[in-house]
C-alpha cells in the first residue's frame, strides 16, 4: 500500500510540558494500570468548504479523496472504540462547491449535526451568505458556534453565539473557545455588517485564564481561524501561541495548512502549546489523544492525522 492510501499518515508522541507533563514520557503513562488513566480523544477538521462529495476522478491531485460520507463513517468507527470523544471544527464550513451556491449552507450544517460535531468556530467564508444567510442556516446546526472576539451586539446575530463551552468527560474538564480572523478587507463589508472584530490576543488570554483558573479546566483548546503562519507580522497561530497563556491546544484553520504532525510552540510562560491544522476540503481528520493520569495529574499526548479516502468507509 503506498503512502497516499494509508489511513494513518503519521503518528507521533509528544511529551514535554503540556499541562502537567514536564518531561513525563508517554511510555511511562502507557505502563500505568488502565483504570488509572483517562483518555480524551479530540477529533478535528477545518476549512472543508462545502466539499460534500469526494474529489472527482479527473486526474487531479486529490482525485477520489475526501467526502462527507466517508468522514461520517470514520468518525462513527472511532466513537465505537473510544470512550471520550470531542469533535471540533475551526471554521470555513461554507463556500467552494455548487452545494453551497444552491443550498446556502443548509446541507453542510445538517451533515455536521449528523456527524455529531460538538462545537465549531466561524471562518471568514462563513459570512459568504451574509449575516441573514448565516442566521437562516444556524437552526440546522445542533451544535454551538464559539467565537470570543466577534461582537454581534448590533446585528441580527446578537446572542446567537457564545465565547466558549465547557465539556466534561470522566471528571476531566475541557474548555473550548473560538477566535476569528479580522474581517475587514477579507470579507465584503455588507456581508458582516456591524459585526465588530476585537483584538484576539487579549481576548484569548482572558478567556483561557477564566477557563483555567475560574472554571478549573484540565484542558484548554482554542478553535482558531487566524491562519498557521505568515511572512509578515500579521497575527497567526504561531504568533498567537507565543503570546498566549493557559492554552494547551490550538486547532487552526484559514491557511489550508497540511501539518503531518502538530507544531509545538512555547507560550509566554515557557510552556508548550500544540498547534494542529489538517489542510482543507475534508481530506484529513485530526486525532489527538490526551492521557490524564489520576494518580500523578500528568498527561501524555498522542497525535495522528487520518487521511479520508475509500478505505475510511470500509
Amino acid at each position: 500500500m503506498n503512502s497516499s492510501r494509508r489511513n494513518f499518515l503519521k503518528t507521533s508522541t509528544l511529551a514535554s510540558g503540556l499541562l502537567f507533563l514536564n518531561q513525563f514520557p508517554f511510555e511511562a503513562l502507557a505502563k500505568e494500570e488502565e483504570e488509572n488513566l483517562v483518555k480524551i480523544t479530540i477529533l478535528h477538521t477545518n476549512d472543508w468548504h462545502s466539499r460534500i462529495e469526494p474529489f472527482p476522478m479527473d486526474g487531479s491531485k486529490w482525485q477520489g479523496a475526501g467526502g462527507a460520507a466517508r468522514r461520517a463513517s470514520l468518525i462513527a468507527d472511532i466513537r465505537r472504540t473510544e470512550k471520550n470523544v470531542l469533535l471540533l471544527d475551526a471554521g470555513d464550513v461554507f463556500q467552494g462547491t455548487p452545494y453551497f451556491n444552491f443550498y446556502h449552507g443548509e446541507l453542510e450544517f445538517k451533515l455536521m449535526s449528523y456527524m455529531g460535531y460538538d462545537a465549531c468556530t466561524l471562518g471568514n467564508h462563513d459570512f459568504d451568505a451574509g449575516l441573514e444567510g448565516l442566521a437562516k442556516q444556524l437552526p440546522k446546526a445542533n451544535f454551538p458556534f464559539l467565537i470570543a472576539n466577534y461582537d454581534f451586539e448590533n446585528t441580527i446575530l446578537k446572542n446567537a453565539f457564545q465565547p466558549y463551552k465547557i465539556f466534561e468527560k470522566e471528571k476531566i474538564k475541557i474548555g473550548v473557545f473560538g477566535i476569528g480572523i479580522e474581517l475587514q478587507g477579507l470579507v465584503p463589508d455588507a456581508m458582516y455588517g456591524n459585526t465588530r472584530y476585537l483584538e484576539p490576543l487579549q481576548i484569548a488570554n482572558d478567556t483561557a485564564k477564566h477557563l483555567r483558573k475560574n472554571e478549573k479546566c484540565d484542558l484548554v483548546i482554542c478553535l482558531s481561524h487566524l491562519g498557521y503562519k505568515y511572512a509578515d507580522n500579521k497575527v497567526s497561530d504561531i504568533v498567537f501561541a507565543n503570546n498566549s497563556r493557559n492554552i494547551d491546544l490550538i486547532i487552526g484553520g484559514h491557511t489550508h495548512t497540511f501539518l503531518d504532525l502538530p507544531d509545538v510552540q512555547k507560550n509566554l510562560d515557557g510552556k508548550d502549546v500544540m498547534i494542529n491544522q489538517v489542510g482543507w476540503a475534508g481530506l484529513n481528520l485530526g486525532k489527538i489523544d490526551f492521557y490524564f493520569s489520576k494518580k500523578s495529574l500528568k498527561t501524555g499526548v498522542n497525535a495522528q492525522t487520518v487521511i479520508i479516502n475509500e478505505k475510511s468507509s470500509r
